[in-house]
């Protein structure tokens, strides 16, 4: 693994939750601090079960990596907003299918790249790349994307739970379009991301996660939301749905929250 630094803001601030830390303390991970787990808890007293869709949301990501690259050839994988390198992670996952199959990382938080760059420094076909994910022209231009991936393959766009980060006035769907027009027919858009029937529930989860991390955050969306950022793709079956209803393969992975006040939709989609 190499790494490569394109954004700016090198020092963490461990006095400001941080998404990916977050993340990762409700994953069970040590790469978090307290004002991290405090924001958890505060989060938990009101929209329960947190911790439950973060798990859902990573078996979530395995089985869909395992899919793409077992039964579509896929061999490059771009994570968008991949947070803290975890147990089962997207290179893990590919690599059981394929030992070349190559994965590029990318997030904005510098204590990504720093346990990225510790925890994959022996993996030569994988990079972290430290960048907005919003910034698409260079990610693909970094030294490490163009190293790793080939623009004439396929390759599976990963925008697992992050779609709610962006703002709308960054123009999320954009987003998506962006990277589409910089890959080859036959690449693959994952995407998930919070959403809500609740106004109200969207209301203070929005309104809790922009105040706690000083406006790094978009909004909790509806359902209906999600359909844009799959403009002009073929839909996957079963299509768009709560992520456990995408193609479960074992008891755990089909199990659904007893309490759906929010949680996380999404789907597949090929380029044609």
């Amino acid at each position: 693994m190499r790494e490569e630094k394109t954004g700016s803001g090198d020092d963490v601030d461990i006095n400001v939750p941080s998404v990916a830390r977050m993340y990762d303390h409700y994953l069970g991970g040590k790469d978090n601090y307290a004002v991290d787990r405090e924001a958890v808890a505060a989060l938990d007293e009101v929209v329960p079960r947190t911790r439950a869709l973060a798990r859902n949301n990573r078996r979530f990501l395995q089985r869909v990596v395992r899919i793409l690259a077992e039964d579509y050839g896929i061999r490059q994988f771009l994570d968008h907003g991949s947070g803290l390198p975890t147990q089962d992670n997207v290179h893990q996952v590919a690599q059981r299918t394929d030992p070349g199959a190559r994965v590029v990382y990318v997030d904005n938080d510098p204590i990504v790249l720093a346990h990225g760059r510790a925890l994959l420094e022996e993996n030569a076909n994988t990079a972290v790349i430290q960048a907005d994910m919003r910034e698409t022209g260079t990610i693909f231009e970094s030294a490490e994307a163009r190293r790793l991936l080939d623009p004439s393959q396929p390759v599976a766009l990963l925008f697992i739970s992050v779609m709610h980060c962006i703002p709308d006035e960054s123009d999320p769907a954009a987003v998506v379009r962006r990277a589409l027009e910089r890959v080859p027919s036959g690449s693959f858009v994952v995407l998930n991301q919070l959403v809500s029937h609740e106004k109200k529930t969207r209301d203070f989860v929005t309104d809790f996660m922009n105040s706690s991390t000083n406006g790094s955050w978009g909004r909790v969306r509806e359902p209906g939301d999600v359909e844009p950022y799959f403009a002009g793709l073929e839909l996957l079956e079963p299509g768009l749905v709560e992520i456990n209803d995408w193609r479960p393969d074992s008891e755990l992975d089909a199990r659904r929250l007893e309490d759906e006040t929010w949680f996380e939709f999404g789907g597949v989609g090929r380029k044609p």
